[in-house]
């Protein structure tokens, strides 16, 4: 198992696609370039280089040298379909704030509906934490692939919401705790 907030500094050893934070740009970085892992959690890697904030997903992990972990064996037990949502949504990550968006406060609704074929479709709605963030196009997709990743889920809808504003109040004690918000 990694460390999930030990910062590392590695060279990419292939090109590797990425997400800047906060603008949601899609860009390469070049083999060859020296980066530094700021958080790896959730399956995704933030990382820093030439001054900006980027995003690495799973499947170029490897380009940093590794490997993730498939967030699914925890969650396939015998929960009901909501808790194995949830628990998937607790795998998701905002790239700037080493909590997960169920701690943050984000997911405003969980849904689930049962279709014609006994699968299921979920309906999230969430919000961020600031409106104009660029990152919401790619919390979105993390959330969507996140849900659809568990069996017998074969819809997942995704829609972003702004009332009520999200606001501190609506983080967990225990992300609090974990962002030293307590006072």
């Amino acid at each position: 198992m990694r460390n999930k907030y030990k910062k590392e500094v590695v060279v990419l050893n292939r090109d590797a696609m990425s997400i800047l934070i906060p603008s949601g740009v899609s860009t390469k970085i070049p083999q060859g370039t020296k980066v530094t892992i700021m958080q790896s959690l959730g399956n995704t890697f933030t990382i820093a280089f030439s001054g900006n904030l980027a995003r690495i997903k799973a499947e170029d992990a490897d380009a940093l040298g590794k490997s993730v972990e498939n967030s699914m064996e925890y969650v396939m037990s015998n929960a009901a379909i909501k808790d194995k949502v949830w628990a998937q949504l607790s795998t998701v990550f905002d790239p700037e704030i080493p909590v997960n968006v169920v701690e943050l406060g984000l997911i405003y609704t969980c849904n689930i509906e049962q279709l014609e074929n006994n699968n299921f479709c979920v309906i999230i709605e969430m919000t961020l934490t600031a409106p104009g963030c660029g990152m919401g196009p790619v919390l979105i997709e993390d959330v969507k692939q996140k849900i659809l990743a568990i069996p017998k889920v074969d819809i997942a809808k995704v829609s972003i919401v702004f009332d009520p504003p999200w606001n501190r109040e609506m983080m967990s004690d225990t992300a609090k705790l974990e962002l030293g918000l307590f006072y």
